[in-house]
């Protein structure tokens, strides 16, 4: 199992600076976009119920202070008595107007979060679909999925933020031109007091960006130990063969390397963060007793004094939670570069511009010309100079051991890649220049490791054809066919009968008769080249022979390619290849191998012995 780097101590990152957080600041408007693509009448709403609730601070703030300076007159016998209660029933529907306008914000915030993060998921979905097997065949680029994954429900957060930023920052200025109305000196004060503590935020959120980025393989690695120390795929081969302390010991020895390297760092940012917390607090008590001073020499009332205290208290706060969500921000954005760089990763397999469609009718076949082909960042070639035909309306077997490139061979049939020499012909066109959907929308392939969908039964067959999932005369056919009909016969809920285990109600089956399942996928295909990667290891020699004595019978006409260990079934190929080291060493039929006494005569003689 590839698990990063052994839980070994991550490589250090390149330090994330101001800078970079400036930098990342360029991916915020594609972000609103998405947001604004995701809703339109909620991203609207929400700027307007912010706007409203941006201005009611300062509002109710100065209703407050025309409050007090009544009472005041009123006890010196000059106010009035009717305006003051007109001012105490504005800052009640003021207040009640506030607590009203933060609702509305909170529910809308959490329908578009919602709503961003379906969309986000779906796209990151339907581009991953996009992209090559080569990609997912590569850690590095699984490390990207993850980050970018990750994207799609934390980056939620970041939506509110940026929303709730304009609302703070329409606040702000609205307060500060009140303040400097009375006293510009503190102004200055409040930068005094934000400033410093801000630097010391924005420069651990910085670390703490690189080190949740420099542990991702580690995170990736903890995750799989999580899910084999507790799954029931493993918990046969965790109690068989005592699994469990190597598992748990390993998974605690990493958790605990990333707990001590984070806690370093929390230690460091708590104790600076109490420091200059103490500075804005010493700060703020020299604006109050400025205003106070002001207050006894007579040059402010005592409403004025409540005012200008609440205005810069809450323009203290306001401009900490800006610049601390400036940096939030900031740091948000540079995890947000993880699913845009994600986004911009691009196939390599794709469909030329002048592409034509798959034939509607294969006419002479495929043709192997002198192809070899080495997986990325090998040296090492699966496939060395290897030249065949495959006839339309022919059966060829594979034959060869584990590694010998029979597999390799089927993904390039089925162009999941490329050949990275030669050429592959369809019909006497090199199959680069057909359209890639059309291709493999005629190109069915049932894998030896097939994936269990924890759907239904009718589901698990309809992935051969999808669109076709509401077609149950096809399914039941393609069932019939494959033998998967006595299985679901024997189901409760027979074709809505759930299978797997993740699910409650469901039903696993046996080896057997999931190979069965898939098999029906085949049918349910009913592509021109059939192709089957030994999908049959799980069935008794009866059952796989039975299976492809069928299958050489329904398929009548169609291309075919059989993978198999078992020569009682490679033994109906029209034609077999016999391939070792990703070379072509034999290719004839059954009889005709036999009597060449080669490889292949060698292997049939060996497995025929274990049957005497």
């Amino acid at each position: 199992m590839a698990l990063g780097r052994r839980g070994g101590t991550p490589k250090p990152e390149e330090e994330r600076t101001w800078r970079d957080q400036l930098s990342a600041l360029r991916n915020l408007p594609p972000f609103l976009k998405l947001i604004y693509r995701t809703s339109p009448p909620l991203t609207i709403t929400n700027i307007v119920l912010r706007v409203l609730q941006a201005a009611l601070p300062t509002a109710i703030l100065y209703v407050g202070k025309l409050i007090i300076d009544e009472v005041l007159l009123i006890i010196d016998g000059t106010g009035d008595t009717t305006f003051l209660w007109q001012m105490v029933a504005l800052e009640l529907v003021l207040a009640l107007t506030s607590d009203l306008l933060s609702r509305g914000i909170s529910l809308v915030d959490s329908l578009l979060g919602d709503l961003y993060t379906n969309q986000t998921s779906v796209d990151l979905m339907r581009h991953a679909a996009t992209l090559d097997l080569y990609h997912f065949e590569d850690s590095e680029f699984y490390d990207k999925m993850e980050r970018a994954r990750r994207q799609t429900t934390s980056r939620s957060t970041l939506m509110s933020q940026l929303l709730g930023q304009f609302q703070s920052t329409v606040t702000l200025v609205v307060l500060g031109v009140s303040v400097a109305a009375f006293n510009p000196w503190l102004i200055l004060l409040l930068v005094v007091a934000v400033i410093p503590s801000f630097i010391q935020e924005n420069y651990f959120n910085q670390q703490v960006y690189s080190l949740t980025r420099s542990w991702t393989p580690e995170r990736r690695e903890l995750d799989y130990l999580r899910y084999i120390g507790a799954s029931d795929i493993t918990a046969k081969e965790v109690k068989i063969f005592g699994l469990a302390d190597f598992i748990t010991n390993r998974f605690y020895s990493l958790s605990m390397k990333y707990y001590y390297a984070n806690r370093t760092l929390a230690v460091k940012r708590a104790t600076w963060g109490a420091f200059f917390s103490a500075i804005s607090s010493l700060t703020y008590y020299g604006a109050y007793v400025l205003i106070i001073i002001q207050t006894i020499n007579g040059v402010i009332t005592v409403g004025s004094l409540t005012f200008l205290s609440g205005a810069f208290q809450r323009m203290q706060t306001g401009l900490q939670t800006i610049l601390s969500r400036f940096s939030s921000i900031g740091e948000n954005a540079l995890y947000l570069q993880d699913l845009f760089d994600f986004f911009k990763i691009e196939p390599l397999i794709a469909d030329k511009s002048d592409a034509i469609p798959f034939p509607r009718q294969i006419q002479q076949g495929w043709e192997f010309d002198n192809v070899s082909f080495a997986y990325p960042n090998s040296e090492k070639y699966a496939i060395k100079n290897l030249s065949f035909k495959l006839p339309v309306g022919q059966k060829i077997a594979l034959v060869g051991e584990n590694g010998a490139g029979k597999t390799t061979l089927v993904k390039l049939l089925a162009r999941l890649y490329e050949p990275t020499e030669g050429r592959i012909l369809l019909d006497g066109r090199d199959l680069r220049e057909y359209e890639l959907t059309s291709l493999r929308d005629n190109v069915g392939v049932i894998f030896q490791d097939f994936f269990r969908y924890q759907l239904t039964a009718r589901e698990n067959i309809a992935v051969g054809r999808i669109e076709q999932e509401t077609n149950q005369d096809r399914i039941e056919d393609s069932a019939r066919k494959s033998l998967a009909q006595e299985v679901v016969s024997g189901l409760a809920d027979g074709y809505d009968q759930l299978l797997g285990r993740r699910f409650a109600g469901a039903v696993d089956l046996s080896g057997g008769q999931w190979q069965k399942i898939a098999l029906a996928r085949a049918y349910m295909r009913d592509a021109q080249l059939l192709i089957l990667d030994e999908p049959t290891s799980a069935l008794d020699a009866r059952a796989e022979y039975e299976v492809f004595q069928r299958f050489t019978a329904l398929i009548e006409g169609k291309t075919a390619v059989l993978i198999s260990h078992r020569f009682s079934t490679v033994r109906m190929a029209d034609h077999i290849l016999f391939l070792e080291y990703g070379g072509l060493v034999e290719e004839g039929s059954h009889e005709e191998l036999l009597a060449l006494g080669g490889r292949y005569a060698e292997l049939f003689e060996l497995q025929a012995a274990g049957y005497k």
